[in-house]
């Protein structure tokens, strides 16, 4: 006969933090610190300039690294009218298109317009990628 067996939970914390890709030092101080996007236990933040997407983990339902782009449509803030997808666009080589189960306030700061994905030039899209999609598969 076994004695208790004490069973140990291990929490993982891990934190990505990926910069926008930003090819003009001008731009990059335009946005100020704390922009880029942030993605741990807490969920995802996506900070571009006084813009800001947060969501819980358990809303993401996967990405991919797309591109490349028009200047037209990837430099800046842009809401898609077909969908009311949210771009945060600082280069036209490439970046991760987010997509939400619920979608998210980010274009307006009352939330009334939500959007069912987020497209942002990180550096490393396909990292960012990569772990949204553990997350999602993980869940």
């Amino acid at each position: 006969m076994t004695a208790g067996v004490e069973r140990r939970t291990v929490v993982v914390h891990h934190r990505l933090h990926a910069d926008f890709a930003v090819p003009f030092p001008w731009l990059h101080r335009l946005l100020g610190p704390g922009s880029g996007l942030e993605l741990d236990t807490g969920g995802l933040r996506v900070r571009f300039g006084p813009w800001l997407v947060e969501t819980p983990l358990d809303n993401l339902t996967g990405a991919e690294a797309t591109g490349p782009y028009s200047a037209f449509r990837s430099l800046g803030v842009r809401l898609s009218l077909a969908d009311r997808g949210l771009t945060f666009g600082t280069t036209t080589r490439g970046g991760v298109c987010l997509r939400f189960r619920e979608p998210v306030a980010g274009i307006d700061p009352w939330g009334r317009i939500r959007h069912p994905g987020l497209t942002v030039t990180v550096s490393e899209p396909e990292l960012v990628a990569e772990a949204i999609n553990k997350i999602v598969a993980a869940s």
